[in-house]
């Protein structure tokens, strides 16, 4: 049989801890762990994460792929369905209850951290009103200008954006003002939230047409490249050139698609196990997840995203 110093020209390195920066291909035996390790190229790929406690369309997410946060939305629990206050938060595998909001609202803008969070506009009736997470507890922000709802937005809890067909408007911790428009009207959007900074974000989707990026420098609003496949009612996060935008639908249906954004153009990669609409979620290109939606019946599933990459594996016999 051959050796691996034959095939490789190389020995196998026998070390105490795995190394920091190790390449392609690489193979070393851990000497601490008693495990044969190598670098690999993972694909991209999307994996079963824990149900949310409810099934929900139209809610809110903010936060990271492990420290997420799931608010407010549609829960089909009674006839008609109810619009909810509720708050879930995600640690990369399991949802937790967090403190209800004070308003029951579906299709609110969200965004910011887990522990400082920022929900914005509604529908019940379209609302106007701002609401604050601590990590625990929800409080009363300042209103927006006018009522809305298919609000979506970037930003943290004290720099946000929030961009409708009605309006965008920026956030400072306190009060709105309001700022220049999108180009074209749109609701539904995909956008970037808490990775995308007030002065570098994006909204995709939805409006005519319903595949433009619109980027945002802090004054003004640029063309960015197109969606491969234009849509609305999806999940989007990431900043501009770690962005992603999962799932969502258009005149043809409802879709399990997700593209991924550089900053320059939309490139297609794995898609999720559930077509959805009106999902949403939270994370980047390399690591993100999707929760709840429709298609049509309502959902509480959850899909985590990794991008592809290079990834350090065990080496075990076959």
């Amino acid at each position: 049989m051959a050796e691996y110093i034959n095939i490789r020209g190389q020995n196998i390195e026998v070390v105490a801890s795995d190394p920091a920066n190790p390449t392609q291909g690489q193979i070393w035996y851990n000497s601490t762990s008693n495990t044969l390790k190598g670098q690999a190229f993972q694909a991209a790929g999307w994996a079963t994460g824990g149900n949310l406690p409810l099934t929900n369309y139209g809610l809110a997410s903010a936060g990271t792929a492990t420290a997420g946060l799931a608010f407010g939305g549609t829960t089909p629990a009674t006839f008609p369905p109810d619009y909810t206050a509720t708050t879930n938060e995600y640690d990369g595998t399991s949802w937790t209850a967090g403190g209800n909001m004070a308003l029951n609202r579906t299709e609110r803008g969200g965004t910011g951290l887990q522990t400082a969070a920022l929900a914005a506009a509604g529908e019940a009736g379209a609302t106007n009103a701002t609401e604050e997470y601590n990590g625990s507890t929800w409080t009363t922000g300042g209103n927006m200008a006018a009522p809305n709802y298919g609000i979506r937005g970037f930003g943290t809890q004290t720099a946000a954006v929030m961009a409708s067909n009605l309006s965008v408007e920026e956030y400072d911790g306190s009060s709105w003002t309001t700022v220049n428009p999108l180009s074209a009207a749109r609701n539904y959007t995909f956008s970037g939230g808490v990775a995308s900074p007030q002065t570098a974000g994006w909204i995709a989707g939805a409006g005519t047409p319903n595949a433009q990026t619109e980027e945002y420098d802090g004054t003004n609003w640029t063309a960015g490249g197109n969606l491969n496949t234009g849509r609305q009612f999806g999940g989007g996060a990431g900043s501009l050139t770690t962005a992603i935008a999962m799932t969502g639908s258009n005149p043809g249906g409802i879709t399990n698609l997700t593209e991924l954004y550089d900053g320059t153009s939309w490139s297609s990669t794995a898609t999720t196990s559930t077509s959805r609409e009106d999902a949403k979620g939270a994370g980047t290109s390399a690591s993100a997840f999707i929760a709840g939606g429709r298609n049509p019946t309502v959902l509480s599933a959850t899909e985590e995203y990794t991008g592809a990459g290079p990834v350090t594996q065990t080496i075990t016999a076959s």
